[in-house]
């Protein structure tokens, strides 16, 4: 198998091939090849869990070409003046004896109100300097614009209970006094503004800007700004940040040497403000202004009080008041882990701090070939959702003549669920999919026509397949569920044939590339979808190794020309159906066959593997039936959409159908629209959807919340649902 590394900053990336019975470490090794990070460097994380060295990578359920993220460990910190601040820690190193040296500045002196700059995180933030020291890491006397040899302990405003911060002067200056308005912003110029970096539509911190762009609107009194964001100094920059509070634009102010302040400037510097600048709350939830809160107060009765008598979980990271629980504590628990009586679960259960996660149990093999390399049982990246599991006929926009690389794929596309097993059906319904892999000897392929075996009477102890068989077959299960396809009565000692093979139950066949060793229809390469197939009849009869098997002749029902057929290739071709691989398969493989494919003598060239080599599938546009181009005509509510939906018939049916789907899913069931029904604001919605949200008493849109009124006529749009039931035959059948 493969997976994805992708570094935190997007930075490095890299396709690893590897078995899933791989150590975490031979992981880490196989990244510092690969991206040049050390291993003592490296931390990775999947699904919100950190990857253990000891630990295999299928402890994880890392599945194929799923994404493992990378985190480098920085070089250890020996720069004491940095400093880091979030919205409830804040670290900073401690002066010792000879640095707290006091000083003078000619810039700023005790009490000034001053905005402090975040180095971390590169936001200014209000604060007080309440003391003022000679810098002990200045070598020489040098002053400069950005450093005077001074350190500034300054005590922020939002943070009143934390040590002061020691800054240097490039991050110290006048506090921010007075907004401009955005009509006179102008391109080049750099103001302060408020900015979430995490959620943009959300109040941030403040941060300066560069404007680059000033677009004044003529009806408003405003103007849309947009502008790089400059998050600290250096190459920290956010580019094309759009202003989202325009009016909340300050002026940077410059430093003013303390022999020229003026007494009015002095007083200015020295006085609180009444009105504090606006930055992100510390509780999203009531945005710091309710007097009661269970997220950033306790959690059960949401008063903050006695905040020495609350204790925190370290799961849910809620706090509660110790009588606030039931039962009540007497006092805070002197344990270094506590879980509140939601979060605790039995404590056999839980993985405590130092411990490892359950490993999975691996069977050892005295073979020496690396197992689990291979792509037969990496797991299923995605599901049909489409159709239901137990669904007779097509899959919508499966084209006949499709080819997969791998039945892992198969299964993903809906076609043929099971992964290894040749019937796919159920005793009780009937069989749904079947594939021709050449695994039993008595199978005969004529194209039209196959003779296919049943399932079962071979031992398979130890291993996947049988050479022969080994025992009589029987017409239970899934032999059984074929057999329920047949127009017939079903009959379980000498089988039976159907009066009409047409009325029978389709099956959807497949045929594998295994099978061209006795079928010159079948694939060189990969699985192929080759329609419907119906049960003529079915029949048991001793096999070429001696034992009873049960036969059924299958006959191809389909309107859709046979894929090895003239018209058939023709068809494929003008589709520009191509073998599908898995994604990012051709960028692991065509790596691994660089590595180990020797060099010839006298040659310089790689001799790669002709399917590993990326190509670019061809495009051929589509294009719709008459009757298809009436029907969308008729539907004149959505005139808007289908134009634009026509517009990527150049790109292909298979974009078109994807374009389509995306567009007809229905915000409630997120399925396909079935019995659309569109609205007045012309959004369409399955009936059966519109009719719940009706007796729930919800009289309006799902999507723009229109009001509708409990009195709305419900009318289906018929039109639509002729045009999808002829795009996507059978995804009705599930409802």
């Amino acid at each position: 198998m493969y997976v994805q590394v992708r570094s935190v900053d997007g930075k490095r990336n890299a396709t690893i091939s590897l078995s899933k019975f791989s150590i975490v470490k031979e992981l880490k090794e196989l990244i510092e090849k690969e991206l040049s990070v050390p291993v003592e460097k490296q931390r990775l994380f999947y699904s919100g869990k950190q990857l253990e060295d000891d630990h295999n990578v299928c402890d994880y359920n890392v599945k194929v070409n799923d994404v493992i993220l990378l985190m480098v460990k920085p070089e250890s910190i020996t720069d004491n003046n940095v400093s880091c601040i979030n919205s409830e820690t804040v670290v900073v190193r401690t002066p010792n004896k000879e640095e707290n040296v006091a000083s003078e500045s000619k810039y700023f002196k005790i009490g000034d109100i001053v905005d402090a700059r975040d180095i971390c995180y590169g936001a200014w933030f209000e604060g007080k300097i309440t003391g003022i020291f000679k810098n002990p890491d200045t070598v020489e006397d040098t002053e400069t614009e950005n450093e005077d040899g001074i350190l500034y302990k300054v005590l922020l405003n939002r943070y009143p209970f934390t040590n002061p911060l020691l800054l240097s002067l490039k991050d110290v200056r006048p506090r921010a006094r007075n907004k401009i308005s955005a009509l006179t912003v102008k391109e080049g110029q750099i103001v302060m503004i408020n900015y979430n970096i995490e959620q943009p539509t959300q109040r941030g911190f403040w941060y300066d800007l560069l404007v680059t762009s000033v677009v004044k609107k003529n009806l408003e009194k405003t103007a849309k700004i947009k502008g790089n964001l400059l998050v600290g100094y250096g190459d920290n920059v956010l580019n094309n940040c759009n202003v989202k509070f325009t009016d909340d634009i300050m002026e940077i102010e410059r430093k003013i040497l303390v022999a020229d302040r003026s007494k009015q400037e002095l007083l200015i510097m020295q006085t609180e403000t009444e009105n504090p600048r606006i930055t992100s709350p510390f509780c999203e939830k009531c945005g710091d202004k309710a007097k009661r809160c269970t997220f950033c107060n306790c959690h059960i009765c949401g008063i903050k009080t006695n905040p020495e008598k609350q204790v925190l979980c370290d799961e849910c990271n809620m706090a509660f008041h110790i009588w606030c629980l039931t039962p009540p504590l007497e006092k805070v628990p002197e344990v270094e882990e506590w879980y509140c009586p939601e979060c605790k679960n039995d404590e056999n259960e839980i993985i405590k701090a130092g411990e490892k996660l359950k490993k999975t149990r691996i069977r050892t093999s005295t073979r020496s070939r690396n197992k689990g390399r291979g792509m037969a049982c990496v797991g299923r990246s995605k599901n049909c959702t489409l159709v239901p599991l137990h669904h007779f006929g097509p899959i919508p926009g499966i084209e006949v003549g499709t080819t997969w690389k791998f039945r892992m794929q198969v299964a993903e596309a809906g076609v043929h669920r099971p992964h290894v097993a040749g019937i796919h059906g159920r005793e009780t319904d009937g069989a749904y999919s079947i594939v021709l892999s050449g695994g039993y000897e008595d199978d005969v392929d004529n194209g039209d026509e196959i003779i296919y075996t049943g399932s079962g009477g071979r031992d398979l102890t130890g291993r996947r397949t049988a050479a022969q068989q080994s025992c009589d077959q029987t017409l239970t299960r899934l032999n059984k569920a074929l057999a329920l396809n047949c127009n017939a009565a079903f009959n379980p000692i000498d089988g039976a044939e159907a009066e009409d093979w047409r009325q029978g139950r389709p099956v959807r066949v497949i045929r594998n590339f295994r099978g061209a060793r006795h079928s010159k229809y079948a694939p060189k390469e990969g699985n192929r979808y080759d329609g419907l197939y119906k049960v003529v009849k079915y029949y048991p009869e001793k096999g070429k190794s001696g034992f009873i098997v049960w036969r059924y002749l299958l006959r191809r029902d389909d309107n859709v020309p046979a894929p090895w057929t003239k018209e058939g290739k023709l068809r494929i071709a003008s589709l520009g159906l191509e073998i599908i691989f898995p994604d990012g398969y051709l960028t692991a493989m065509s790596k691994n066959d660089k590595e180990n494919s020797p060099i010839k003598k006298g040659k310089r060239k790689l001799h790669i593997q002709a399917h590993f080599v990326t190509k670019r599938p061809k495009i051929i546009p589509h294009e719709l039936e008459e009757n298809l181009k009436n029907e969308i005509e008729n539907d004149k509510v959505n005139a808007k959409i289908w134009k634009l939906m026509k517009s990527t018939l150049s790109l292909g049916k298979k974009t078109f159908l994807s374009k389509v789907e995306e567009q007809f899913t229905c915000i409630c069931c997120q399925e396909l629209i079935f019995q659309p029904v569109t609205l007045k604001c012309y959004h369409n919605i399955c009936l059966v959807c519109l009719q719940r949200s009706f007796t729930a008493k919800i009289f309006e849109c799902p999507y723009c919340r229109t009001a509708l009124g409990k009195n709305y006529k419900i009318v289906e749009n018929k039109s639509l649902q002729k045009i999808l039931l002829n795009l996507f035959p059978g995804y009705s059948s599930g409802r």
